[in-house]
């Protein structure tokens, strides 16, 4: 008996001493809980710098976007195919998803070898060799006749801007195929499939690296699930971040999945202090120096050849083996992580590492053994400390984020190094548990491994790729093709032609009504005069002075309410009203008995016979004024002056609105012959041979056309390209079936349009989650200014969903995406029909003066153009496209219809006296 307790006392003594003797000798690899929290500390503000988008370029953990940001539902259903490319073996797997929210996955898989000439070949024989291994699973498992959606888990960091989408940053554990850096995988993956057209059909819909897969393998189980880790061959984490903390993408609304990336934590010298003459040795000689040092610190792929490098410096300095070596201690990646796993088995971990020792040459006492297992605690019992810290540090931001005095949460595991060694699981959850104490963490084995979860992530994808399917259907309904633009400059130019014919003019839409404007101003013009600007909510009163030869003009101006009352009421009314204005502002000028010269911008269809007669065809805009269509506004506007017997105007002319933006720019450039106004309604003007304008006597010299094309298409010649969002905004609209043009491209018409298209979407299930509210359901309420606000690129997603809110309108992330997307095509296809138009007019004038190339200005105004993002650029490019052989400059005009209502008036007034002298 006592012989029994010596030994054991020989032997515990014997396993103290040579623990000690490790101890001392791998004093810097074991750290306290004070390091621990400093690491910890260190990765917090690793992760913060590369989520901020100007010190993401050069911070070494790389926080990547995933794009992916929702997990199952449970409304996924069918069958879904996964790849798995990134550890020692390379898994195809068939994932069948069960209806009606059961949550019941059925999976058949295989995995085939990734052979060293293969994982460090080229790009193509890497993505053939993958579709090769595709091309058999499917010919095996009798799926050739099926068209499948396909994930696949790729192991690597790699920048995404789609889920469908990577370009490899850099490869990572024992891959390196050349040419695969900074090239898109599913790109050179598709290619390769390519080749297999006969036996696969796939379409694949998400990338995912292996971590994301975890945690979403493990989220389909478990809806706290919101971190995934990977110990195994590499390391690394993903989690749930708010979109709000995310500077690499557009948006504020929900959250994002992001791959961390953090095998290279320490890559920028963050980790010098802790890392250990054995690391430095063990990172000169791995496939990528000075890379991925965090990794090395903790992975299977490492694990093992840091024990081997250890045992070989200590038999070195004779603390084993006797000081003896063997040819096979010398060898790189001799000893394995599984050799280390089972060198640290609670009951025969001895056994096995005697086993082991003598298998690599070496004759081990007692001693060497204890010792030996000892290191192996050391390096993996660090490692799980490392891991830990990280770890640590993405729950204390999750409860950060989530304002959470307590969180609870779970997070996804997976990797051969937590599962197959016996101790590492249960210190890395002790060691989190003391760093985050305020954190109830589950940990959760993945079960089926990340690649059930790319398959679910493709679940998730194929869902949303229906929905997507559903909008962009819509959506192309406002895609102009260069043929449909054509086709819409050929029908305007035609249009024009009717409307200048004495024989056609009665049947064109587009009126192209002589505006009597017979000469552009010369810088002459001089004196004081008044100008009145109708043709919106707002009317104003100016007096503008001139003085001759600076062409130096003053203005003063006050604007007036038109009530929608006034609006809509007699003409009477609205003329008594006008007349009132007129007196109010004399009042504050201090001009009451002036007789000044007035230019009067009337901004609707009139017929003149003459620049101080203008009979009104018909309202546009919202105007409904009885008693005036069919009649002189001119004459109207003397009855109220009368009327009111305090002052007498001399009205020189009546002005289109477009008319006076032309002159305006034609005052500061004298090659600008061309109006336009993009605004609240659209039309433009231009100076035409008076030759061709078969309305009005005379062939010399030109004259100012007022197009009024807004009732383009009018006769139905557009029909094709109008949508059933025009035909209902159209046909709820105060003057039904006209103006279709205008209701196609102006600001008063396109936030309705929007609003149509919002409502159809909304009853599809698309957007709002099906709820239609009742401001959506009011007439208006879309203002074309809010298009202006959504599509600016420097608006956040947030900042879009605050505007839709103020609209009655509880959006998330998703929807604000696709109501700007509704904007962005609804005012795109405005600019390119306003383009169409104004390309028929510059070659209609390079064609008629016999020019090979036409140089012209085009004065422009109207706040669609002016203050919407795109407009003006997509209108510009549309031009070029279809009038190649003109160069068109545009010129924003400075107040046209006032300052141009003024110089009208002042060249009709030189005009005259030079006619009577």
């Amino acid at each position: 008996m006592f012989a029994v307790h010596l030994m054991a006392f020989y032997f515990a003594k014997l396993k103290e001493d040579q623990i000690k003797k490790v101890d001392r000798f791998l004093y810097h690899m074991r750290l306290s809980d004070e390091i621990l929290l400093d690491i910890m500390a260190r990765f917090q503000a690793e992760m913060q710098k590369g989520l901020d988008k100007d010190t993401n370029p050069t911070a070494s953990v790389k926080m990547l976007p995933t794009f992916v940001r929702a997990i199952p539902d449970g409304s996924e259903h069918g069958e879904f195919l996964s790849l798995d490319l990134g550890g020692s073996k390379f898994r195809v797997l068939k994932v069948q998803v069960s209806e009606e929210g059961k949550r019941n996955v059925q999976m058949e898989s295989q995995f085939y070898p990734t052979p060293n000439e293969i994982i460090r070949g080229n790009s193509s024989e890497l993505f053939e060799y993958v579709a090769d291994c595709l091309a058999d699973f499917m010919k095996t498992k009798g799926l050739e006749s099926k068209k499948l959606p396909l994930g696949l888990t790729f192991s690597f960091p790699c920048l995404q801007n789609k889920l469908e989408e990577g370009v490899l940053l850099s490869w990572t554990k024992k891959f390196k195929a050349r040419g695969v850096q900074h090239t898109d995988v599913v790109n050179s993956l598709k290619k390769a499939i390519q080749k297999h057209k006969q036996d696969i059909d796939v379409d694949i819909l998400a990338l995912v690296n292996d971590t994301v897969g975890t945690m979403m393998t493990c989220a389909y189980d478990d809806p706290y699930c919101e971190v995934g880790v990977i110990i195994g061959t590499g390391t690394n984490a993903c989690y749930m971040e708010d979109m709000s903390n995310i500077d690499l993408v557009e948006g504020d609304e929900g959250r994002m999945c992001i791959n961390t990336e953090w095998g290279a934590f320490g890559d920028d010298g963050a980790l010098e202090d802790i890392r250990t003459e054995f690391d430095r040795e063990l990172d000169l000689g791995s496939l990528n120096p000075g890379k991925q040092l965090f990794e090395k610190m903790i992975s299977g792929l490492y694990m093992g050849e840091l024990v081997r490098l250890i045992l070989l410096k200590m038999a070195k300095a004779g603390l084993l083996f006797g000081g003896k070596k063997s040819s096979a201690l010398h060898t790189k990646g001799k000893i394995e992580t599984r050799h280390v796993a089972s060198m640290e088995k609670y009951k025969e971990g001895l056994a096995n590492t005697r086993e082991i020792l003598t298998d690599l040459g070496l004759e081990p006492s007692e001693a060497d053994c204890i010792a030996v297992q000892h290191v192996c605690t050391i390096v993996s019992f660090r490692s799980a400390n490392l891991c830990a810290a990280a770890l640590a540090a993405i729950l204390t931001r999750l409860q950060e984020n989530k304002k959470l005095e307590r969180l609870r949460t779970t997070v996804g595991m997976d990797g051969t190094v937590y599962k197959i060694h016996p101790q590492y699981p249960k210190r890395l959850h002790k060691v989190v548990r003391r760093l985050v104490p305020n954190c109830d963490v589950r940990f959760l084995l993945s079960e089926s491994g990340s690649t059930k979860g790319a398959a679910m992530v493709t679940a998730v994808a194929c869902r949303l790729q229906a929905q997507r399917k559903q909008i962009d259907r819509v959506l192309a309904l406002f895609q102009l093709t260069q043929e449909q633009l054509v086709g819409i400059q050929d029908k305007m130019r035609a249009e024009f032609e009717y409307g200048l014919k004495r024989d056609t003019h009665p049947l064109a839409t587009v009126k192209m009504l002589p505006t009597y404007v017979y000469g552009m101003p010369d810088g002459t013009e001089k004196g004081k005069f008044l100008a009145l600007d109708l043709g919106g909510t707002n009317f104003r009163v100016l007096l503008v002075k001139m003085r001759s030869g600076r062409r130096s003009v003053r203005m003063y101006n006050k604007i007036f309410a038109i009530p929608l009352e006034i609006m809509q009421g007699t003409g009477e009314e609205l003329f008594d009203h006008i007349v009132q204005c007129i007196a109010d502002f004399l009042d504050y000028m201090g001009l009451k008995g002036a007789q000044l010269p007035l230019g009067f911008t009337f901004s609707f269809p009139c017929r003149q016979k003459n620049i101080d007669k203008g009979i009104l065809i018909e309202w546009t805009k919202g105007f409904k004024a009885t008693d005036c269509e069919g009649e002189d506004v001119v004459d109207m506007l003397r009855e109220a002056i009368k009327r009111r017997n305090e002052f007498d105007l001399d009205i020189v002319a009546v002005v289109n609105d477009t008319v006076g933006t032309m002159m305006t720019c034609g005052y500061e450039n004298p090659n600008c012959e061309i109006g336009l106004i993009a605004g609240t309604g659209s039309n433009m003007c231009y100076m035409e041979d008076m030759k061709n304008i078969e309305m009005v006597d005379g062939d010399e010299g030109k004259m100012c056309i007022n197009t009024e094309w807004g009732g383009f298409g009018d006769n139905s010649c557009i029909d094709d390209i109008r949508t059933q969002y025009d035909k209902e905004v159209d046909e709820g609209s105060l003057n039904a079936g006209k103006q279709r043009y205008e209701k196609m491209t102006s600001g008063m018409y396109l936030g309705e349009i929007v609003r149509q298209i919002l409502i159809d979407l909304t009853k599809q299930g698309l957007l709002f989650r099906g709820q239609i509210s009742e401001r959506l359901r009011t007439r208006g309420i879309f203002e074309t200014k809010f298009l202006s606000q959504i599509e600016s690129d420097r608006l956040a997603l947030l900042q879009v969903r605050s505007i839709l809110q103020q609209l009655g309108l509880d959006s998330t992330c998703e929807d604000s995406i696709v109501v700007k997307e509704v904007c962005g095509a609804v005012s795109r296809r405005a600019a390119q029909l306003c383009g169409a138009g104004l390309a028929a007019i510059v070659e209609k004038r390079r064609e008629d003066q016999g020019l090979e190339h036409l140089k012209i200005t085009v004065g422009v105004d109207g706040t669609l153009y002016k203050l919407h993002p795109h407009f003006s650029r997509i209108l510009k490019e549309t031009v070029k496209e279809l009038a190649p052989q003109c160069d068109v400059a545009f010129m924003l005009s400075e107040d046209g219809s006032g300052k141009g209502a003024a110089l009208i008036t002042a060249v009709a007034k030189r005009l005259q006296q030079a006619q009577e002298n």
